[in-house]
């Protein structure tokens, strides 16, 4: 069984269509036909059968798309793996981050990473989706980011517990308080910053008080204008503990103790667990494990 084929195999498979597939890949329509029946032959199984419009595929061959893109992981990390063998070289390392772990504690470990492998090159991807999906199809190594549910996939190795806080600028009304109630904040206005399920979480927590919804003053995907806002608006804010020292470095602002918002956000990273993980890639997780247990924060 050749891998070309099946490649051929999986494109006749989305394209539905001989002529369509051929054309896509450059191949003849006959080329196509003789690929196919190699990879039948090799499986001893029929995998398509024609249609008046095209092609669609049996059961077996609906089995075998199924697997085509582990197939091709596998391909591309034993490639990988070999290359780093071959060459001596630390190659190229492809991370994704959720926008909040970027500074920290994402940073420092690139940058202890990249003195010790001169030949390293890293790709670092910021998004607050697709982060899972994106390493499960290939297109990153590893992820840092929140805690999802365990994925029988996936090697979640856990990194650190940041609480989420709210905050004020220190001259607002609510900065000297120990204690601030969900009925303190009813006719306070919000700096949202794109974190739905914590607003939601506040939404819930203040309409069981008999609080209407809480108002927004603005909304926006953008860190350093919420964090203006609450500084400088009298918005409040709603991050982490970690986050709140990097603004504080900025702006005057203070924590205010909010029980029924309290929850602590677990950031972990992530690889395939039958995935290909270079040296780089084990290295950069033990930096990350050690820049987390040095650095740790309380809980609320």
């Amino acid at each position: 069984m050749e891998f070309r084929d099946i490649e051929y195999f999986a494109v006749l498979a989305e394209h539905g269509h001989v002529g369509r597939a051929a054309e896509a890949l450059g191949l003849s329509q006959p080329a196509l036909s003789l690929s196919l029946r190699r990879l039948e032959k090799a499986m001893q199984a029929r995998l398509v059968k024609r249609t008046p419009k095209g092609v669609e595929l049996t059961a077996t061959g609906t089995a075998l798309m199924s697997r085509v893109q582990r197939l091709r992981l596998a391909r591309e990390d034993v490639l990988r793996e070999v290359a780093d063998l071959s060459q001596g070289k630390a190659g190229l390392l492809r991370i994704g981050a959720h926008p909040g772990v970027v500074i920290y504690p994402l940073a420092p470990a690139c940058a202890e990473l990249l003195k010790d492998a001169a030949d390293l090159e890293l790709v670092v991807t910021a998004m607050t989706s697709r982060l899972v999906p994106a390493l499960r199809s290939g297109e990153l190594d590893l992820i840092v980011h929140d805690a999802v549910s365990p994925q029988d996939d996936l090697v979640q190795e856990h990194l650190f517990d940041d609480p989420f806080v709210t905050f004020v600028a220190a001259n607002h009304r609510l900065a000297r308080r120990k204690q601030v109630t969900i009925r303190d904040l009813a006719e306070e206005r919000w700096a949202r910053s794109g974190i739905s399920e914590n607003w939601d979480r506040f939404v819930e927590a203040s309409l069981g008080a008999g609080n209407p919804v809480p108002g927004t003053g603005i909304r926006t995907d953008s860190q350093p204008l919420r964090d203006y806002l609450v500084a400088n608006a009298g918005l409040l804010g709603y991050a982490t503990r970690r986050t709140l020292k990097e603004v504080a470095m900025q702006y005057r602002v203070a924590q205010i103790r909010v029980k029924e918002l309290e929850r602590v956000r677990r950031v972990h990273v992530s690889y395939r667990k039958d995935g290909y993980l270079s040296p780089a890639g084990r290295r950069l997780i033990e930096i990350l494990k050690a820049t987390a247990k040095e650095n740790a924060v309380g809980k609320p």
